[in-house]
């Protein structure tokens, strides 16, 4: 699997917050000072947070981690598709020879073999969301901690997501998604960061 198939997971929680930013957008957007009523200390910046993702520490490990695990379950699938690839084929080559009754219970065996490995299947995605999610929390976390640092730091009101889709245009100088990345990094590497 690659990157983007580990972060589909993270574009997915990252969706479901986005009516709840989008909210916090209105209720700030409306507690905005008027023009010439302390406009000075309304900060506005913007993140990307699939680059940041990307470039995260640990992410990378996180996902070789996640492939090396779902190495398994693959075998499980492909050893599931194989029997049932086998149990089609012979019934095709035999059902000629084959009195009603018994290609009435292949048929059977057919069926419930493919449900047997829809229903596993759906289990393996569960499993692999689960572990997906769990090797993908402390990354999350960490990235949140240090967006939220940056923010007091930096004295911003709000700061938004650009992968979330709800800026449509913003100045570059906003962008402070090279300064979590590089803040991410000094974290990583137990270093102090720049204030």
């Amino acid at each position: 699997m690659t990157m983007a198939c580990f972060l589909i997971h993270l574009e997915y929680i990252m969706r479901v917050t986005k009516a709840k930013i989008i909210a916090t957008i209105l209720v700030v957007a409306a507690a905005v000072p008027q023009e010439g009523e302390g406009q000075e200390n309304f900060r506005i910046g913007y993140i990307d947070s699939q680059a940041i993702l990307q470039e995260a520490p640990g992410a990378q490990q996180a996902q070789q981690q996640f492939n090396q695990e779902m190495q398994r379950f693959q075998a499980e699938v492909e050893e599931m598709e194989t029997e049932l690839e086998e149990l089609i084929t012979q019934y095709q080559q035999q059902q000629g020879a084959l009195s009603a009754e018994a290609r009435e219970a292949r048929e059977d065996e057919i069926r419930q073999k493919e449900q047997e490995y829809q229903l596993r299947m759906q289990e393996l995605e569960q499993e692999a969301d689960q572990r997906r999610a769990q090797l993908v929390e402390p990354i999350l976390e960490e990235m949140s901690e240090t967006i939220e640092s940056i923010r007091a730091e930096g004295n911003y009101t709000m700061i938004f997501d650009a992968a979330g889709q709800s800026i449509i245009a913003a100045d570059p100088e906003l962008d402070l998604t090279d300064q979590v990345i590089e803040r991410l990094r000094q974290n990583a590497e137990g270093g102090t960061p720049d204030l």
